[in-house]
């Protein structure tokens, strides 16, 4: 049987409501990635995938932030991003979905390849 390629290899593609994950497969992909992401349910009660990233000032704040635009823009994949001073929450979904996909796992790990 082979191997996925890392999930930061991987590419998004445009995904419908058929490709939302069980919540096994969101476990199981989940599993792949570093820790402190996890798995939450938005204001609406849709699967999101979500981390908190700490830095030690604004200009930081905003150069991850920039960073992670890029990704989401090459990978036509984007989050839902709450940015003060010092922080960045970051929450993907897949709105076309109505949950998560692989889609938000990929940019999850390109992300956690991101310089801090």
């Amino acid at each position: 049987m082979p191997i996925d390629p890392p999930l930061f290899e991987q590419h998004c593609k445009p995904l419908g409501p058929e490709h939302a994950l069980d919540r096994a497969a969101a476990d199981a992909l989940l599993a792949r990635l570093d820790a402190g992401w996890r798995i939450e349910a938005d204001a609406h009660g849709v699967a999101q995938l979500a981390r908190d990233f700490r830095f030690p000032d604004f200009y930081r704040t905003l150069s991850f932030v920039n960073a992670l635009a890029h990704v989401a823009n090459a990978q036509d994949h984007h989050p839902e991003l709450v940015v003060g001073y010092g922080r960045c929450a970051v929450r993907w979904s897949t709105h076309s979905a109505h949950g998560l996909t692989l889609n938000d796992f990929v940019c999850a790990a390109r992300v956690e390849r991101l310089p801090r």
